[in-house]
């Protein structure tokens, strides 16, 4: 308690800060991976949807995107 008001919550919330990110960086990879890999394990590259035609660097051995600073 400092001047009359009590503070509830984590005591060292950096550390509950880097495991929220690891689990949520994670969940992400692995919905894409979903994206890009059908059931039967084999490579899809579905240039429809928006997520994976804007992540895709190259295809067929040429850039597909140009490089950004």
């Amino acid at each position: 308690m400092k001047h009359g008001v009590h503070i509830v919550g984590y005591t060292n919330l950096a550390s509950m800060v880097a495991a929220d990110a690891s689990a949520l960086y994670a969940r992400n990879l692995l919905d894409f991976l979903k994206l890009i890999i059908t059931k039967e394990g084999t490579l899809n590259i579905d240039l429809a949807d928006d997520i994976v035609a804007a992540t895709l660097q190259c295809r067929d051995g040429q850039v597909t995107r140009p490089a950004s600073a």
